[in-house]
């Protein structure tokens, strides 16, 4: 009996309202934990499965005794991480180097927790044994492994809720022999312990590690900050959230596992999360309680979103880093963009309640930031509307965004009311606009064809028509913000009455026509004079910039004593180009459905302004088509089809959508210089929306290869009690997803079946056999190896 994992409507309307509860919480929780342990049966059946094995055996143990020990390992900031570097590029793993032997520390922390006694060999870097959980040891010299040995206390194995005081850890190298503290929270020589904060406060409890032991992680020294440090510091910050927000506390009481500390970058906070460790939140020092607090809100964001886009498809794969996000100095892809928009969904009501809380500096400056967070979440709403390929889910999950935005604008999180909101809203308005046409003289070029044509047609006064394709280039290496001058003009923006005037900015550009600052001036002046054309100037600098350089540079020689001609006006030529102008499609990227529903309208094409910021379609692209969801399509992972009318949307458990989007969205601060996104787990799934209720509304309701109660570890050859389960119709009608009650369950893939083999968790066993990962409910050990034919 296979059964669906199911997420409700209301769930999915919940999350994406930007919000969502306890109980969804604990359901993207539960449906991580079934992802990772098909990782797990994928890591086991690869090229790297005799480096897992040993490790894997010992957790099959711990849970017999103690199943709740081995699930906080599953569930655990490490385990994520450790399937992605594990069933990535591994070209170690022949040489015994691999990442999968990684696996054996998680095992170790998994026996201490239940008091199994164990022996594993965990591999040793730079002299440092690294226990995720429990802690580090260090001054091992030169040796590549030690055989670590936990000795359970007479009468202590099998009595799950042991303490983990109870064991004694021994660590043997060929210099010798370490034994670790009993109580390994306490230091000793040659060992630093993952400290674990505590904060309660009306009855809520927030339990982290500060993990400072995970293999893929630099040596952090955290001496300038240290546990106690951290401590009072996520105290207070707790206080702050579970007395102004309960039900996000809630949330992150819940979801949230850890707590890695990061080197401090030369100013603000640098703070980051993987989408493969869920509710683990890696930060710099925040320095006071209310940025610890927004740190943990916003980042706790990206992860719902990215464990639910483990069971939808919010977008079509395809299309790089090409998109404009405020929040950002470099493009962006479209699941980035996407998990930018949601991480400062999370961020308006904290700054409604401090707005509303403080008084004098403070509260201005609350202020500030709520209205230009409330902006940024609105320019990004618009160019993801504009120019990522939404599914139905997708459009959707949008609409419910721009609706909690809209919401909170009549509840007042928008600039405020008055003359003082209003100076308020403009000041954010130029600053905006002003950044977003830095970005593009930094990152977008104009076609040269099309911008010599728009020059023929200016000088002999005809309408410009439709406007050159433009070329975003993606980013390489670490990218640095817009540069010092425009940081001093951005701050002085938050206390002037107004923009310098268009007319005297215009001048300035004609001047210094490649001084990037000058643009940002004009365009930040001719939107708030309403001037023709301000779109344009913001939207598409790089072509008003190249159009009038190249315009000055051809202007025919004045006779002898005439004065030399006027360079073309860059206010006109904005205005000129808007006249006429239609969309033009960005390399890569495509369009989407627009805000008023295109996506249930007839196909047609449309004829749209050529901003970004129009929220329209205008690329060329059909708008029903655009906002349609996609099919199967060969290679590019399974569709799994749905009767019409069941209400109910399959999706794939372990795929990725691709690259980590959520790695670099910091509050306010950029990601580590040169941090990169890492490497897909799984090739990204096309999912069938074949169900829809009511007038072209898409059902949420998402049946999933991941059943809802995940309780075990499951691993074997062939199959496994206990655990997640996915895998093929051995007949080869699709997928066969959810719960297994019985021992035998279709399969991961088989030895050899790579990321981007196509069929995602398919096709490891022969035709006629059952293979997998079973989810029986038994007594019996839920990792015991079984043999089961179909």
């Amino acid at each position: 009996m296979i059964g669906p994992y199911v997420l409700p409507d209301d769930v999915f309307d919940a999350l994406a309202a930007g919000a969502g509860g306890r109980p969804a919480v604990l359901r993207l929780l539960r449906a991580r934990r079934s992802r990772n342990l098909l990782l797990l049966r994928r890591a086991l059946d690869g090229p790297c499965g005799r480096a897992v094995e040993p490790a894997a055996d010992l957790l099959a143990g711990v849970e017999r005794v103690d199943p709740e020990a081995a699930r906080s390992v599953i569930d655990g900031p490490a385990f994520g991480t450790w399937a992605a570097r594990t069933l990535g590029d591994c070209p170690a793993h022949h040489r015994g180097g691999c990442a999968g032997r990684d696996l054996a520390a998680l095992a170790v922390l998994a026996a201490v927790r239940a008091a199994r006694p164990a022996r594993v060999t965990v591999p040793v870097r730079e002299g440092r044994l690294r226990l995720p959980g429990l802690g580090t040891v260090t001054g091992l010299g030169e040796v590549p492994e030690a055989l670590v040995v936990v000795e359970a206390p007479a009468g202590a194995e099998g009595a799950p809720g042991t303490s983990a005081g109870s064991c004694r850890v021994r660590v043997l190298t060929a210099a010798g022999e370490r034994v670790l503290p009993r109580d390994p929270s306490r230091p000793g020589h040659g060992w630093q312990p993952v400290a674990v904060l505590d904060a309660r406060h009306r009855g809520l409890t927030l339990r982290l590690p500060l993990e400072t032991a995970t293999p893929e992680l630099p040596a952090l020294e955290t001496a300038s900050a240290g546990p106690a440090a951290w401590q009072d510091l996520l105290r207070q910050a707790w206080e702050l959230l579970v007395d102004n927000h309960p039900r996000r506390a809630e949330e992150l009481a819940a979801g949230l596992n850890g707590i890695v500390p990061l080197p401090a970058p030369a100013r603000g906070v640098a703070s980051a999360t993987s989408r493969h460790a869920f509710g683990t939140v890696l930060t710099s020092w925040p320095a006071d309680p209310e940025r610890l607090a927004l740190t943990l809100l916003h980042e706790f964001q990206h992860s719902k979103l990215s464990a639910l886009t483990d069971l939808v498809t919010l977008y079509e794969s395809g299309g790089g880093p090409r998109l404009y996000a405020p929040w950002r100095p470099d493009p962006r892809p479209p699941g980035g963009l996407l998990q930018g928009i949601y991480a400062h969904l999370g961020d308006l009501a904290f700054w409604q309640e401090r707005s509303g809380s403080r008084h004098g500096p403070a509260q201005a400056d609350a202020a500030w930031r709520l209205a230009q967070t409330r902006a940024h979440v609105e320019r990004g709403l618009t160019e993801a509307a504009s120019h990522v390929r939404l599914t139905a889910l997708g459009t959707r999950f949008l609409e419910r965004l721009a609706r909690t935005v809209r919401d909170g604008d009549r509840d007042g999180t928008g600039a405020g009311g008055g003359s003082g909101g209003e100076r308020l809203a403009r000041a954010v308005a130029r600053v905006q606009a002003g950044d977003e046409a830095v970005w593009r003289l930094r990152w977008a070029a104009a076609d040269d064809t099309g911008t010599e044509r728009l020059a023929a047609l200016w000088r002999a006064g005809r309408p410009a028509g439709p406007l050159p394709a433009e070329d975003v280039r993606a980013a390489t290496g670490a990218v640095v913000g817009p540069g010092p001058e425009f940081g001093r003009w951005a701050a002085r923006q938050r206390g002037a009455e107004r923009a310098r005037p268009a007319r005297e900015a215009a001048d300035a550009v004609l001047a210094e026509p490649h001084r990037a600052q000058g643009w940002a001036e004009l365009a930040a002046a001719a939107g708030e004079e309403g001037r023709p054309g301000a779109d344009v100037l913001r939207a598409r600098t790089e072509l008003v910039r190249d159009l009038c350089v190249r315009l000055t540079a051809r202007q025919p020689a004045p006779p002898p004593g005439a004065a030399p001609p006027r360079p073309p006006d860059p206010l006109a030529l904005a205005a000129w180009l808007a006249d006429t102008a239609v969309g033009t499609d960005r390399s890569g990227v495509g369009a989407a459905a627009d805000e008023e529903g295109a996506a249930d309208r007839a196909p047609q094409a449309r004829r749209a302004h050529p901003t970004r910021g129009s929220g329209r379609v205008g690329r060329g692209q059909p708008a029903a088509e655009a906002g349609r969801a996609p099919g199967p399509a060969s290679g590019d992972g399974l569709a799994v089809p749905v009767e019409s009318g069941s209400g109910e949307t399959p999706v794939d458990p372990a795929r990725s959508p691709g690259p980590d989007p959520a790695a670099d969205e910091a509050p306010g601060a950029s990601a580590p210089p040169g941090q990169a996104d890492p490497r897909p787990v799984l090739a990204p799934a096309r999912t069938e929306h074949g169900a829809h209720r009511g007038a072209g509304r898409p059902s949420a309701d998402v049946q999933v290869g991941a059943p809802a109660p995940v309780e075990g570890v499951g691993r074997v050859q062939q199959g496994v009690g206990q655990g997640a389960q996915g895998g093929l119709d051995p007949a080869g009608r699709g997928q066969r997803s959810g719960v297994a009650e019985g021992p035998g369950a279709p399969a991961p893939p088989g030895p050899g079946r790579g990321p981007d083999a196509g069929d995602e968790l398919g096709g490891g066993g022969a035709p006629g056999q059952k293979t997998g990962v079973s989810m029986s409910q038994n007594a019996r050990s839920p990792l015991a190896k079984t043999s089961a034919t179909g």
